[in-house]
């Protein structure tokens, strides 16, 4: 199902396999490209998941939040105490938020999301000392790779609605 390359680390390695879900959530669905894994402790993949949001017509059907009910019902547990979610792009704050309820001991990212991020860009829920739970933040994992599967999807998205635009002028 997914070529993990044995030369790499393990982060790059499962960032790799939420970066194959979120290019399949931009080319099949046309969602935003963003892709999330849960991996547990013991390094099985328990869940993969791309945004849904357009394709469910569900506003919290965001990779991470697919990922974490997948992993919970992999677990028959909502709590995912040493798992570590892999994610392309900093969450939002209804994500981080869910890592938090989720207990997951570590979060890894690829790109800052300097509009929305709600980990450290923004907002800094999934460290906060105010919340019960805090977890290890790794941040910029194959970042350049990530920042470019979401800058291509705009691109292409901008691309057609000029074509369309200029279409309709005529």
């Amino acid at each position: 199902m997914f070529e993990l390359e044995p030369e790499e680390d393990a982060d790059a390695r499962w960032m790799r396999v939420a970066l194959e879900a979120a290019r399949a959530a931009g080319t099949e669905r046309n969602e935003v490209p963003i892709g999330a894994c849960v991996v547990s402790s013991a390094g099985k993949l328990l869940a993969v998941a791309g945004n849904r949001t357009r394709t469910d017509c569900d506003p919290t059907a965001h990779a991470e939040i697919i990922a974490l009910r997948a992993a919970a019902r992999e677990v028959e547990n909502y709590r995912l105490t040493g798992a570590v979610v892999y994610s392309t792009i900093e969450p939002c704050a209804m994500c981080a938020g869910a890592l938090v309820q989720a207990r997951v001991t570590r979060l890894v990212y690829g790109a800052r999301d300097e509009r929305a991020g709600a980990v450290e860009s923004v907002f800094r829920i999934c460290d906060a000392s105010s919340l019960n739970h805090r977890m290890e933040l790794t941040a910029g994992v194959l970042e350049t790779e990530c920042r470019e599967v979401m800058q291509a999807f705009f691109r292409a998205r901008r691309a057609r609605n000029d074509e369309v635009g200029t279409r309709r002028a005529e």
